[in-house]
């Protein structure tokens, strides 16, 4: 494969999933009879098969849910991780502005879970999943918001077939630069945590 470039190319699966566990939300991309569809949810990750297998659940009205009824297509499913704008002038050597990124992009294969516990179960597992080591919340199987919920929640289980990591950090500079491409990004995340706080600032719609 000649795009992208062989050093954008992470060649360790571990890698990859690593980065999908970290960022779970994923971008699920469809193409159903002419139509291309597009959400954006958590998946959980789980060992279960070849590649492994991804874990969801969908708002029943959801639209996407037609295509995932499509049994003869794939779908792509992108993670992404960390990015930022590189300057030029971050570097010590003349560049041009370019753009660092993470990505993981999977492609599988869809089975839609409807049965009431399949899918109780997959949102307690989920939310063990995002609370991590020290959970501050369990998920009790009786808990009457989620019972409520179940009627208007299909689940479903991705088996990955394929996968691609696109690792854009500078690796074709010299030791020097990719330093600095590093600590740009760094330096980025502090821009997000500003840029967060604009967005709560104007989307506030209760008081």
């Amino acid at each position: 494969m000649n795009y992208p470039p062989k050093h954008h190319q992470e060649k360790q699966y571990e890698n990859a999933l690593e980065l999908v566990k970290m960022y779970p939300l994923a971008t699920v991309i469809t193409a159903s009879n002419n139509s291309v569809l597009s959400t954006h949810i958590p998946l959980v990750y789980t060992p279960k098969g070849t590649l492994g297998t991804l874990v969801g659940h969908l708002d029943k009205f959801n639209p996407q849910i037609s295509h995932f009824e499509d049994k003869d297509h794939d779908l792509e499913l992108i993670f992404h991780g960390p990015e930022v704008y590189i300057s030029p002038s971050k570097y010590s050597t003349t560049q041009l502005p370019t753009w660092n990124y993470f990505k993981v992009h999977l492609r599988g294969k869809i089975k839609i879970k409807r049965a009431a516990q399949e899918v109780k179960e997959s949102l307690i597992a989920m939310t063990a999943f995002l609370e991590g080591a020290n959970p501050s919340y369990v998920l009790e199987e009786n808990n009457p918001r989620m019972q409520a919920a179940l009627d208007y929640i299909v689940g479903f289980h991705i088996e990955i077939t394929s996968w691609e990591g696109k690792y854009k950090i500078s690796q074709d500079k010299n030791k020097e630069d990719r330093s600095r491409a590093k600590q740009a990004l760094i330096d980025g995340q502090s821009q997000v945590i500003e840029h967060i706080e604009r967005l709560y600032a104007n989307h506030q719609t209760k008081g």
